[in-house]
């Protein structure tokens, strides 16, 4: 008897796992789903970096133009543009400026903002652990938990609106235990723009250091 009953409560919980990662993925394919229906969108942000100890070490905001696989990121000490093929990281100061040039790595573990919608789908089990208000909003909370040793990000959290699937926010940890947290405060959707304007131009920069690692 006692057999049949744990064996029993074991299989729901089996069941209960199964459903809430059904969710999870279920919740995060309609959000990428959403995010592939528009032609472009942009997005001004609030950043923060954490630390259990310290509480809140830095706080910022940034914008975000996303079109596709391409993007563009103003911070407020440098701007990233990535028009898919290429990404410029545009470092300024007051002292100096320079220009680092790379080619897109198509198997990068990189999270950037025009993948983070599908991220998911790059050795990563999904999970909801809780939901949550945020600014007044309810809110899934999805754990991603990476399949790889070798991965970049072990753990990413994921926040997405229950009623739009929209995702509002996002979390991941660095080796050190620090937390990164991105929190999106104005979103333009449907916008359209050139794909020039996912390319840095360095003829408007004459006296820019540039560092072609081509």
């Amino acid at each position: 008897m006692l057999k049949s009953v744990v064996a029993g409560v074991l299989l729901m919980m089996g069941t209960n796992i199964e459903v809430v990662a059904q969710s999870a993925e279920k919740i995060l394919e309609e959000v990428s789903e959403r995010y592939q229906q528009l032609d472009g969108f942009k997005a001004t942000f609030e950043y923060t970096y954490s630390t259990d100890t310290d509480g809140v070490i830095q706080a910022n905001t940034g914008e975000v133009t996303v079109k596709g696989d391409k993007y563009r990121l103003v911070l407020d000490d440098q701007e990233i543009y990535n028009d898919g093929n290429t990404v410029w990281t545009y470092i300024k100061s007051s002292r100096y400026e320079e220009v680092t040039i790379n080619s897109v790595e198509e198997n990068s573990d990189e999270l950037t903002p025009s993948n983070v919608y599908n991220i998911y789908k790059k050795g990563y089990e999904s999970q909801v652990i809780g939901e949550e208000n945020m600014e007044g909003k309810p809110v899934y909370e999805i754990l991603l938990t990476s399949e790889r040793k070798s991965s970049q990000f072990k753990e990413i959290r994921l926040f997405v609106e229950k009623a739009t699937k929209d995702l509002v926010a996002w979390e991941i940890q660095d080796d050190a235990g620090g937390k990164f947290q991105y929190k999106f405060k104005e979103v333009q959707k449907n916008q359209s723009f050139q794909d020039d304007y996912f390319v840095f131009n360095t003829n408007e920069h004459k006296n820019i250091e540039i560092i072609d690692l081509r």
